[in-house]
């Protein structure tokens, strides 16, 4: 076995977990608006369950709801109302041998439901002033989710220093919680104690400026964090499991909880019962780039640092968390750095991730790719989605295509023609072969990928996913027909059930004067010379260039992702001052990909906002990383015309030029249907899947691709009941060419 140790069981107190995999509380919006855990939550964390966690920690919930909720459908745990459904909830986890938590909150200064109730926010201490640069980074469409931030005043947040009495009084809400939460039958309870919450503004000496016993020493700012785990354990017993979420490091706010005092928080909470510490961070999230430090942060293992701190003056267990790889987890295990590994972002994207560990098939894990789509739907105030994983959400509707459960059959296995070898393309075979039909895939291309090639080149995780999906309809055996050219003729020949076409945008370059220039390439030259390609771009390149290029193509280098990554670091067809002209996803992570490699880049986009297409924390992420690059970037820019050694534009009613050894036209990807236009016209039953019906990220490739197959395979299961009961076969689906 690969991961021996982390297969291995563990203990939490007088709990044992039959695995280190420990499921962390993530928010997803899926409770009901009562607080009650519906059936979408429900099968969201049985899946899970079934897919091998060891254990699951139940996403944050508060104690006092519909009070102090950090978003609108959040769990409740502050009347016995909830109880049937909490204890549906937990025998369905147990059926699958997983384990569950509760974690119990109060959202205090970040619980933006009170502010859209009109309710004050429960504070340590008044908050100093601060303003939020993320703002100018949402899009029209995001920025009216915010809007009840303002409060039904339009006057924004209130706050409330807590008194001393308040705090009685939240102490005994916690316990109260836990007792539900133990008579419901959770196995454990987590105490968050982090990440801007109320306990965590206790914590944080930035935001704790009392003068009583609950403010001052670190002894004080600790006291209603122990008052609660104490509270906890004599009102559910000293063998009922407590872990404690803690903040090791407060990011970019000054005077806030650094390691030392992570770790003597740490050491109280154990002497006051606390039975296990899941290791966090948190930083200032006004701030874009931050969010991506903490609590999500992008550096891999990222917080193992503070787990082997803790680890070493603790004899409680440890849970690392922060986007922890399996080959790390497995040695630190091994090593005694920390006893349990917490998966957020992974186990969304692949729910058996756990179970595939332990039976040895860790290569079949779908990767996540950290495009943090999961995140960003919460800022917004809507239901988690994962952009890889287009099942998570819609677990309750019993038609998902995955390795645990199966997907919905026919009367009998169909023949699908997928034409285009994208992830949107690979996603739709996948799910068919899944399904028990037989799949035939032609892509034109000598590799499977499509654009997210040239997105893998920007940005290497992308990558991981076009590797998992190769991989995976290997597996299932779909007949992969590289170099093809799907005609009429042929598909007619192949004598198909049905046609899915994905194959991708159009692009045509804008009409800018001067873009016929040697110096200028558009977004389909450009991913042709890198990744090979028949181009007459290169046409344009001197002779030493279009040598370099043919060798690679050639000895066939342009054609692995990697070796591309690697060589273009040495060489590319490119200058050293580079104009992009178009700042949406394909522009952004472009200008991503050549600052990286010493270019010196500037972006003209003609829209209002940068890169709207990606997440929002993905978005904040690269723009803020392109600005630390030197990366120049303008937005509402019109007249741009490109010139010899320089491009022109109109910025703010002003002229402009900026110099310019290469120009990429980044702009005019729109939908592209007419092959299945063609196909459809000459009697084919066809459908549209990814960017030739909407143009979009990886996420619309994906979750198009789960529309499409399930309708197809729910279509064809109706048929086959129908036939079996002798009743009127249904309608066929239209077209969607």
């Amino acid at each position: 076995m690969k991961y021996p140790h982390l297969a291995s069981p563990g203990r939490i107190g007088a709990l044992t977990l039959p695995n280190r995999f420990i499921m962390t509380a993530m928010g997803s919006n899926y409770a009901e608006e009562d607080g009650r855990c519906g059936e979408r939550l429900k099968a969201y964390y049985e899946e899970r369950a079934r897919g091998g966690a060891g254990l699951i920690i139940l996403e944050t919930s508060s104690i006092v709801w519909p009070a102090a909720c950090s978003m609108p459908n959040m769990v409740g745990l502050s009347h016995d109302n909830f109880l049937p459904d909490l204890q549906d909830l937990v025998s369905r986890v147990h059926k699958h041998g997983s384990r569950i938590a509760a974690q119990l909150n109060h959202s205090g200064k970040v619980s933006q439901e009170d502010v859209a109730a009109g309710r004050p926010l429960m504070v340590p201490s008044l908050p100093p002033k601060a303003g939020s640069g993320m703002f100018k980074l949402l899009t029209q469409g995001e920025i009216r989710h915010f809007i009840k931030m303002a409060g039904p005043d339009g006057k924004g947040a209130r706050y409330q220093v807590v008194t001393e009495e308040d705090i009685a009084g939240i102490v005994q809400s916690f316990a109260d919680a836990a007792e539900r939460c133990q008579r419901a039958g959770f196995d454990a309870v987590e105490v968050h104690a982090g990440h801007g919450y109320l306990l965590a503004g206790f914590l944080s000496p930035a935001f704790n400026q009392r003068e009583d016993r609950y403010g001052g020493s670190l002894e004080n700012r600790a006291r209603f964090l122990i008052e609660v785990i104490t509270a906890i354990k004599q009102r559910c017993g000293s063998d009922y499991p407590v872990l404690v979420r803690l903040d090791a490091m407060e990011y970019r706010i000054d005077g806030g909880i650094r390691p030392d005092s992570f770790i003597s928080v740490a050491k109280l909470a154990e002497d006051a019962g606390a039975d296990a510490i899941d290791v966090s961070a948190y930083g200032n999230t006004s701030i874009g780039i931050a969010f991506t430090e903490a609590p999500l942060v992008h550096q891999p293992n990222g917080y193992l640092a503070f787990a082997q701190a803790a680890k070493k003056v603790l004899s409680i267990p440890v849970m690392a968390v922060g986007r922890i790889e399996l080959d790390s987890a497995e040695s630190a295990i091994a090593n005694g750095d920390y006893d349990f590994v917490g998966l957020g972002r992974k186990i969304l994207a692949d729910p058996a991730l756990p179970q595939k560990v332990t039976s040895n098939r860790p290569e079949q894990i779908r990767p996540c790719i950290y495009c943090y789509i999961c995140v960003s739907q919460i800022f917004i105030n809507q239901p988690m989605m994962c952009a890889v994983n287009a099942d998570m959400g819609h677990e309750h509707t019993g038609l998902i295509a995955c390795d645990s459960t199966g997907a919905v059959k026919g009367d009998r296995p169909r023949h699908v023609v997928v034409v285009g070898g994208g992830p949107g393309g690979m996603e739709a075979a996948r799910r068919l072969a899944l399904g028990g039909h037989r799949v035939t895939l032609m892509e034109k291309a000598p590799d499977l990928g499509g654009t997210a090639r040239i997105a893998a080149l920007a940005y290497e995780p992308n990558g991981r996913l076009v590797d998992w999906l190769s991989a995976e309809l290997k597996r299932l055996n779909v007949a992969v027909q590289l170099n093809t050219q799907a005609t009429i003729e042929g598909l007619k020949e192949l004598a198909p059930d049905q046609v899915i076409v994905a194959t991708g945008a159009r692009r045509e370059a804008p009409d800018i004067p001067g873009k016929n220039q040697r110096h200028v390439f558009d977004g389909e030259q450009m991913r042709s010379l890198l990744l090979g390609g028949k181009t007459d771009a290169i046409t344009k390149l001197n002779v030493l260039e279009r040598a370099m290029v043919v060798i690679g193509q050639a000895i066939g280098a342009t054609r692995s992702i990697g070796l591309v990554r690697w060589f273009s670091r040495l060489w590319m067809p490119v200058g050293h001052r580079v104009i992009i002209v178009g700042g949406g996803l394909v522009g952004i992570e472009l200008a991503e990909f050549l600052v990286e490699r010493g270019r010196l880049v500037t972006v003209l986009d003609p829209d209002e906002k940068l890169a709207p297409e990606l997440s929002i924390v993905r978005r904040a992420r690269v723009l803020h990383e392109l600005e630390a690059h030197g990366c120049s970037m303008y937005s509402n820019v019109s007249n741009v015309r490109c010139e010899r050694h320089r491009v022109t534009y109109e910025h703010d009613g002003e002229q402009h030029s900026a110099a310019a050894d290469s120009v990429i036209l980044a702009l005019g990807a729109m939908g592209d249907t007419r092959v299945a236009d063609s196909l459809a016209n000459a009697g084919l039953s066809v459908s549209v899947v990814g960017d030739c019906g909407r143009v979009g990220y990886i996420d619309g490739a994906i979750h198009s691709a789960r529309e499409v197959t399930e309708a197809l395979m729910t279509q064809w299961q109706q048929g086959a009941d129908a036939a079996a009961s002798h009743a009127p076969t249904p309608e066929p689906l239209a077209n969607t060419a």
